[in-house]
């Protein structure tokens, strides 16, 4: 298969919605690539969309039921900071990153989710210490390529002040730039969560995400600057894309306190889950609820007459549930019990003390990292909730279209570097591709 481009630079803007085209649309380095390239005015996210089963979809081409990442985070009832799904392995069949690899191509990742111990030539994964015996660069460089990360820490490491923003992503800059000029791979993936943040934190239209967009601005700038320097953007495509939007929110759903009272999970004196037989597992506005033993009918039942009236009640914070067989229609978990979406302004936590509503004030966002202003993982077919995609360069057409969906993404940019992902739930967008 004929490749289309020698370099494909997929630029990741967590959080990036399509209502963020009016202000993205006078910032002179978005102009640069919605000036010759295409543009899509709405992206459907997947369910649940949240940054890891959406970014395993962007590669992959597939819903989450498909590709294995069903979720940021494992189920892990009653852990305060339940594990990832880092690693590569966690998704199931090929990834673009795969393909190119087996075609030649060069390849490198930085903070792209769900890469750890991935086979990429130049891999900075996203991975964090959540034990507090764990080194963080220690984590990182066991995961990914060693001797790649530890120079771009050496040279760059002191702009990064832990976890925080916008200096991690200051930091991903400077090492995307480096890697681009030094190592010049057919296929660049980079991630950068700024602006999510800042909308968890501050809420959607805050002044701090508005600061964030006009610093992505600026980072793609820096981007196109570095293939300009080396002599490649003539033969570069690159794309900048978000994976998901954000929606404002201010109270939390805690049903697992009521599954609790209800003696379906059970603690010991010190509030210690010791058992449960049903868990609602939080996608933040979405949760799957998962029975442990499937022939457990009792719980089922009693999870299920919880539901029905919980659903009744309009200050419930449930807006719709969901069967199993239902989620996996969506491109969810078909093995939850039931998958229930909250309505506009409240999202799931997995709290199972104090009390089922906790209403979420600004103060309570800066003095606790499970309390947001503004979340995401929210079904798709939520009102004013899609993401964005442009891309320009070479391979591309000036073109504007209505709509894609996210598991559209993976297969249009395997055909663009030559290679295919196989049988997807997506399909190429032709229309933005000169073939």
């Amino acid at each position: 298969m004929k490749r289309l481009t020698d370099h494909l630079i997929i630029i990741s803007f967590d959080c990036l919605s399509a209502l963020d085209f009016l202000m993205l649309k006078d910032l002179p380095h978005f102009q640069t690539l919605l000036k010759n390239g295409a543009y899509v005015e709405n992206v459907e996210s997947i369910y649940p969309s949240v940054t890891y089963p959406c970014h395993a979809t962007i590669v992959t081409g597939n819903y989450p039921n498909r590709h294995g990442v069903i979720n940021n985070t494992l189920l892990q009832p009653g852990m305060l900071s339940p594990d990832w799904n880092w690693y590569r392995d966690c998704i199931h069949g090929t990834t673009l990153y795969d393909e190119a690899k087996k075609a030649n191509l060069t390849t490198a990742a930085l903070l792209w989710p769900v890469t750890a111990k991935a086979k990429i030539d130049y891999n900075m994964p996203e991975i964090f210490a959540n034990r507090p015996w764990q080194n963080q660069i220690l984590v990182s460089l066991m995961n990914g390529t060693p001797h790649f990360q530890w120079d771009l820490n050496k040279r760059y490491g002191h702009i990064r002040n832990g976890l925080h923003q916008p200096e991690l992503d200051d930091f991903v800059l400077e090492s995307t730039v480096d890697t681009i000029k030094t190592k010049r791979p057919n296929l660049v993936m980079v991630h950068f969560t700024d602006l999510d943040t800042q909308r968890h934190d501050h809420g959607f239209s805050s002044d701090e995400a508005i600061a964030a967009l006009h610093r992505h601005n600026q980072r793609l700038g820096r981007i196109i600057e570095a293939l300009q320097d080396i002599g490649i953007y003539e033969n570069s495509t690159i794309v900048a894309l978000g994976d998901h939007s954000a929606l404002d929110e201010h109270n939390a759903v805690n049903l697992n306190v009521l599954l609790h009272k209800d003696h379906l999970i059970t603690t010991n004196h010190k509030g210690k889950i010791i058992n449960w037989r049903a868990y609602c597992k939080s996608c933040d506005g979405s949760a799957y609820i998962y029975v442990k033993d499937k022939q457990d009918l009792e719980a089922h039942i009693a999870v299920e007459n919880m539901l029905s009236t919980l659903l009744a009640d309009p200050q419930s914070g449930i807006e719709k549930v969901l069967t199993g067989k239902q989620a996996a229609e969506k491109g969810a978990d078909g093995m939850c019990a039931f998958m229930i979406e909250a309505q506009k302004g409240y999202y799931f936590l997995e709290d199972f003390g104090g009390e089922y509503l906790k209403s979420i004030t600004p103060k309570d966002a800066a003095a606790d990292k499970r309390y947001t202003l503004a979340c995401h993982g929210y079904s798709p077919e939520k009102e004013d909730y899609g993401t964005i995609f442009m891309a320009a360069g070479k391979g591309i057409q000036a073109i504007t279209l209505p709509s894609i969906r996210l598991i559209d993404e993976g297969p249009t940019f395997a055909r663009l570097l030559g290679v295919n992902l196989g049988s997807t739930d997506g399909r190429v967008i032709e229309e933005i591709l000169t073939l």
